[in-house]
């Protein structure tokens, strides 16, 4: 297997979906939350249906799922699992998006939109890619390679084995998930429908990178309540909400959030915050690794509630907790098949790998903690949810062959 024919393939391809403007909503309650993931993941059955698939639906919520079946001789293995998620992070706008694909970087700065540059000197990753193909977006919008590499990836992959019928595979699953990045995308995953044993996510970044562990996730939604009443004669009665809030988000350890932390620290994170002063609200994101660090974390939110009523006379406040996914890693070692199969495929294609923690999570997470285990597989993406977003096309061609490598094994 070529890479550059993998390159050929996969680039029109990942320059298409990139356009789809996909972008999730995290306020919104339904699945999917936006009704650009609806776009996308029709355009992705029609492609199925036109490279020869002919069991391919989408489900009432969106997800996408496509079947190929075993070649002659394989029909009585286990199916396997490919994952991808249609929708793209609100963080930065995914509408409008402008990719740029250059096909030979000459290892020099890029000058992208608002004042923006990718810098090699800043970014070691690019200074490698000096003489290699890579794609990324003018500094308007994010690119939207998390996650539409890995569906660029799997559907590669799915037109090579097409086209190779040679190559002998066991039943294949093919998943496109909505709302990955809100966190609430696969309550409303069709478990029934899924026949695969294990699976694997195609959401990962550089080249060898495996995830089969990752952050134990849960959000807070706080409550203030204060006693509004005319600011000019406030004394001894105003308890003004919107200041507590801001007083509640000050309590969470700054030595504790996401832009202090990394490796296997967990964090607090502040994502939203309104109000007035009769009532306000904040939005928090809890991680950690260990589920007595999040037992920790999630009392600590009481402790500081209490602490702000005892400021603030007349006010309340109130926790709403809601756990939204877990450490996957207990459960894939207890099923080890998906993850020993990756690393003999990896052995296989001579790709170099390093296991790694996510500092975040998967769809992957969810559906391993259903019974369905799922490692995650790099995509070559860099930068995610930024401006600064890129990624590397000779990487994406490795994930390809990987993928490939994995269906073609025997033995699991």
């Amino acid at each position: 297997m070529k890479d550059t024919l993998f390159e050929n393939l996969i680039v029109p391809r990942f320059l298409e979906y990139v356009r789809y403007d996909t972008e999730s909503d995290r306020r919104v309650s339904q699945t999917p939350s936006t009704p650009g993931q609806w776009d996308l993941a029709r355009a992705l059955y029609k492609e199925l249906l036109e490279l020869g698939l002919t069991d391919v639906k989408i489900t009432e919520h969106c997800y996408v799922i496509a079947r190929l079946p075993a070649t002659k001789g394989r029909e009585g293995e286990p199916c396997i699992g490919f994952l991808a998620h249609l929708d793209t992070a609100s963080d930065v706008s995914g509408k409008d998006v402008c990719p740029i694909y250059v096909k030979n970087y000459d290892g020099e700065k890029i000058t992208l939109a608002n004042g923006l540059c990718l810098d090699p000197v800043k970014d070691p990753d690019l200074a490698t890619h000096k003489g290699k193909a890579i794609i990324h977006c003018d500094g308007t919008t994010l690119l939207g390679a998390d996650n539409k590499a890995g569906i660029a990836i799997i559907m590669t992959a799915v037109e090579y084995l097409a086209a190779n019928p040679n190559i002998t595979h066991g039943p294949i699953e093919i998943i496109f998930t909505p709302d990955e990045e809100t966190g609430k995308g696969l309550p409303e995953f069709p478990l029934n429908e899924i026949k695969s044993i294990y699976c694997y996510t195609v959401d990962g970044g550089p080249v060898g990178e495996i995830e089969c562990e990752c952050f134990n996730a849960w959000k807070a939604d706080i409550e203030f309540t204060g006693k509004a009443i005319h600011i000019g004669h406030a004394r001894g009665t105003l308890a003004n909400a919107t200041l507590m809030a801001s007083t509640y988000a000050a309590l969470l350890p700054r030595n504790e959030s996401p832009e202090a932390t990394d490796g296997y620290y967990g964090y607090f994170c502040p994502m939203e915050i309104s109000g007035n002063l009769e009532s306000a609200s904040l939005e928090v994101f809890l991680r950690d690794f260990d589920a007595v660090g999040m037992e920790r974390r999630l009392l600590a939110l009481d402790v500081f509630a209490k602490t702000v009523e005892s400021q603030f006379p007349g006010g309340r406040v109130i926790v709403k907790k809601q756990a939204q996914y877990y450490n996957m890693k207990e459960k894939i070692n207890e099923k080890p098949d998906a993850l020993n199969r990756l690393i003999q495929a990896l052995s296989n294609a001579g790709i170099k790998y390093r296991l790694k923690p996510v500092r975040g999570g998967t769809d992957g997470s969810r559906l391993t903690e259903i019974g369905i285990p799922t490692p995650n597989i790099f995509t070559g993406g860099r930068n995610f949810h930024s401006r600064l977003e890129w990624v590397s096309v000779s990487e994406m061609s490795i994930a390809c062959k990987l993928i490939v490598e994995l269906i073609y094994l025997t033995g699991f």
